[in-house]
């Protein structure tokens, strides 16, 4: 639903203590580099005034949109007309606890955290390293990499409902799967993850988060905007060795395409719009699906203006 004026207002005026930004573009906080500008854009420092936030849009009947680092989004070319809060370099700060625990706020890059883990001598984050994106994000779809994911080392996550209630979940709470969890289905903010990791060598961490950044390196499009993996994984192929078998690797539609280096990513090469990839999608999944009988699924996440 578009904001009224009303509403940008008392936004705006009840939260004055909140960065808040009007017609705010989108390109600039996603990974793909397209869509339009944001009604507005609050980007909240602390969990208190993410709750005053929460808590005003709820009073006045605005549902918010919840962005990380943008870097498994693609936005509209028209932009959304909403609230759209975002947590990356807003909700930060790392803090060893007892017992190989570690605390990361949601909007903490996964890199830096995987480093904090590291500088401490502890493992299990080291898959983590080289995957863009926020600690929020990562437990929202369950991140993961070369054998690694989310599911493998939290404990605990902390976040806020829309209307401002207090959440706590345990792991087995969160209903982690592939690419997956509770979040997709909730209308909440997360705040806060608990890591349950190991005691390691430093040089050893370190040495597996290179070996890991340069495979990264060597066999993915890290030169051109994109948002990961673009498709899910489908059950009993890789979805990267379809698209290559249906001959796609360089096709796209206007400045998207088919990565040359990796079939698994769709690339902003030339400009694209939000239109061009998702018609590239589409031709991706059409083509694949003629050529194998398989339909692949969008890791994606598209967003549309409602």
């Amino acid at each position: 639903m578009a904001l009224t004026e009303q509403q940008i207002n008392t936004l705006c005026t009840e939260c004055s203590d909140v960065e808040i930004h009007l017609s705010e573009p989108l390109n600039l906080h996603t990974s793909f580099r397209t869509g339009g500008p944001a009604g507005i854009m609050a980007f909240p420092t602390t969990p208190e005034q993410l709750k005053k936030l929460l808590i005003c849009t709820h009073s006045i009947g605005v549902r918010p949109v919840i962005l990380g680092a943008g870097t498994n989004v693609l936005m509209p070319d028209n932009g959304l007309n909403t609230l759209v809060i975002c947590t990356k370099d807003s909700l930060t700060g790392l803090q060893i606890l007892e017992d190989g625990r570690m605390k990361a706020m949601a909007g903490q890059t996964l890199a830096k955290t995987a480093v904090f883990a590291r500088d401490h001598s502890l493992s299990g984050l080291e898959f983590a390293h080289g995957i863009p994106g926020t600690v929020g994000g990562a437990v929202f779809m369950n991140a993961g990499a070369y054998g690694g994911e989310m599911k493998q080392v939290l404990v605990s996550v902390k976040a806020l409902a829309f209307d401002g209630r207090e959440l706590s979940f345990s792991a087995e709470e969160l209903e982690l799967g592939y690419r997956t969890s509770i979040f997709n289905r909730l209308d909440a903010v997360i705040i806060s993850a608990v890591f349950q990791l190991q005691p390691g060598n430093f040089d050893q961490i370190q040495q597996t988060m290179l070996d890991l950044m340069g495979r990264r390196r060597a066999s993915q499009p890290l030169d051109l905007p994109s948002a990961g993996s673009t498709f899910k994984r489908p059950t009993g192929y890789f979805a990267g060795a379809l698209i290559e078998q249906a001959g796609l690797k360089g096709k796209g539609i206007g400045g998207a395409k088919v990565s040359e280096k990796h079939a698994g990513f769709v690339v902003n090469y030339d400009h694209a719009t939000s239109r061009d990839m998702l018609d590239t999608i589409a031709f991706v999944q059409k083509t694949v699906f003629e050529n194998s009988g398989v339909m692949l699924e969008p890791e994606v996440r598209i967003w549309q203006e409602e």
